[in-house]
């Protein structure tokens, strides 16, 4: 584990900081009428990198200029390196460009925070064992809890990249079609049953065209994000045979607006859970490709305080994110820059490490507790935010909040 790297920007050497310089978060952000930029967080603020390289202390062909990180991820993976590098000598306590670089600073809670790439396409995994257990055990018995092929593959469907929305975005409460088990016929409807999803987002940081190996997708990624995969588990119940989630998940899924990026996170990788039953040799583990990320869901009612809900740990996940990547890949599947894949709900060993209201209440019949009441699913008005971060010596590697408030479904008229 490495010790925290001292900043001349004093923010950033603060122990409850999620962005020291040990971190170095990729985001997209505007201040003012100005166009959305290229930024890298510290501490309580924001380095103007797209300033930088039109000012010549940083030259990466333009690609820091375009307002999302897509083009700078294509570069690959030694600008990668070189830029975090860069940027590390830079902002070291008693660098001399501290003078220089002060101008291309600005706060954090003067700027606005946008999607920090373009979503090429968005994969939903359903990855986490504790997850799929207590989802198959409400629905099937815990005998027969996990489907037959849960074990050897990273089940998983394609999702809507055009629902996925930066941190900060209210969404809708959305309409489906409804039908109890007691209904003799659906009935459209706003969802009653809406939830969520605590899950890691992993960024593809290179395009390919043909099958990669465990080893070459955990190459590929460029960083992760906090994500947010809104369910409406009454209307996934009624649409989900044979095919999967389709309506049910393509509200929205919000994502935190900083970048991790897999280098930041490197101190923290931990082996995958033991296996019940041998993978086959495409998806066979390559060495830690897990992260000791701590997790956090927040609950706050409107007007009320927030109440932390569940927390648990990435470490519980069973498939990796470059398994999962390695798996997408095993037809042919092409992958473009700024793909990303969700890992599926991230849910530990007790209730309070449950990362889905479904869970938490198990179905709606044990509702928990917040300020001010209780909750089976979200409620018009909630706010649920998510939070993470990887500890290390005097410092940690945090992700920033991804949060989104519920509003009431829209009106809509009966037809003529």
């Amino acid at each position: 584990m490495t010790d925290l790297v001292r900043s001349w920007v004093e923010s950033a050497n603060a122990p409850d900081t999620d962005f020291p310089l040990n971190n170095l978060p990729y985001g997209v952000f505007s201040t003012g009428s100005n166009r959305p930029r290229c930024g890298v967080a510290i501490g309580s603020e924001i380095l103007d990198v797209a300033a930088l390289e039109e000012a010549g202390v940083l030259d990466f062909g333009e690609a820091l200029r375009a307002g999302t990180w897509n083009d700078f991820m294509n570069l690959g993976q030694s600008s990668w390196a070189r830029l975090r590098s860069t940027l590390t000598a830079l902002l070291r306590e008693g660098a001399e460009s501290e003078a220089r670089l002060r101008t291309h600073i600005v706060a954090q809670a003067d700027a606005t925070l946008h999607m920090p790439f373009r979503v090429a396409e968005y994969t939903d995994f359903y990855a986490s064992r504790h997850h799929a257990f207590n989802v198959g055990s409400m629905f099937r018995g815990p005998e027969n809890a996990l489907p037959p092929n849960w074990l050897h593959i990273p089940i998983g469907y394609n999702g809507r990249a055009s629902s996925v929305v930066v941190s900060g975005t209210p969404l809708r409460r959305p309409w489906g079609q409804l039908k109890g088990p007691d209904d003799a016929a659906p009935r459209f409807g706003p969802s009653q049953r809406f939830d969520i999803e605590l899950e890691l987002g992993a960024v593809v940081g290179q395009a390919s065209a043909g099958p990669l190996s465990v080893a070459q997708a955990f190459d590929n990624i460029f960083g992760f994000v906090l994500l947010n995969d809104w369910s409406a588990r009454d209307i996934q119940a009624w649409e989900y045979q044979p095919l999967g989630p389709f309506q049910s998940k393509a509200t929205a899924t919000t994502i935190s607006p900083w970048i991790v990026t897999a280098d930041a996170l490197d101190p923290f990788r931990v082996d995958p859970p033991p296996r019940e039953v041998p993978l086959l040799p495409h998806l066979m583990d390559d060495g830690p490709m897990l992260y000791d990320i701590s997790l956090e869901i927040g609950l706050t009612p409107d007007g009320g305080q927030e109440t932390a809900i569940s927390r648990t740990n990435y470490r519980e996940m069973y498939y990796s994110a470059a398994q999962q990547l390695a798996h997408h890949t095993s037809c042919g599947c092409p992958m473009r820059v700024g793909d990303l894949l969700g890992s599926g709900t991230i849910s530990g060993p007790d209730r309070g490490n449950r990362g889905s209201l479904l869970e938490l209440s198990w179905g709606g019949k044990e509702p928990i507790d917040i300020d001010g009441g209780t909750r089976r699913f979200v409620e018009d008005g909630d706010t649920i935010t998510l939070r993470g971060h990887a500890t290390g010596k005097g410092y940690r590697i945090g992700f920033g909040a991804c949060s989104g408030k519920v509003l009431p479904a829209e009106a809509r008229r009966k037809p003529d």
